[in-house]
């Protein structure tokens, strides 16, 4: 128990400080200050989630449920009033959102991946693979449940 609400604590102080720490903290760089002020909101956002030591992880999963079902409505209600202001139908709106959700992250770790690869083999293998099992899983579950 106590374990876990060092965690926590440390988790807190993480979110809180530049870096996670006070040493870490005096070696900042402007753009990295900038970031942390920007992002000091969503952390502390994701601070209540408890840590993973409280009755094996089940608390965190369930809290991390909430969180996630929060911001998908939060989500679907700003896209929502987005396609309303630019009077675009909700259907086209929706999957439109939808593609952004899948294939931002898709483009992010395919960057990443050319980046720090010195063959782009890992990009490649990152692009097919990930457009394989959006379009399979995008059309195999719901054909399946339907």
């Amino acid at each position: 128990m106590r374990l876990g609400f060092s965690s926590w604590r440390e988790q807190l102080v993480e979110a809180v400080l530049p870096n996670g720490s006070c040493e870490a903290a005096k070696e900042v760089s402007w753009a990295e200050l900038v970031f942390h002020v920007v992002c000091v909101p969503w952390k502390l956002f994701f601070v209540p989630i408890p840590p993973t030591a409280f009755l094996r992880g089940w608390v965190c999963f369930f809290f991390s449920l909430g969180y996630i079902a929060f911001l998908t409505a939060i989500i679907g209600d700003m896209a929502e009033i987005f396609g309303c202001v630019l009077e675009i139908p909700d259907l086209v709106t929706g999957v439109s959102f939808v593609a952004l959700g899948t294939s931002m992250p898709d483009l992010f770790a395919s960057r990443h991946a050319a980046v720090e690869d010195p063959t782009a083999d890992a990009a490649i293998i990152n692009v097919t693979g990930s457009n394989s099992v959006n379009v399979f899983l995008g059309i195999g579950i719901p054909w399946s449940v339907g």
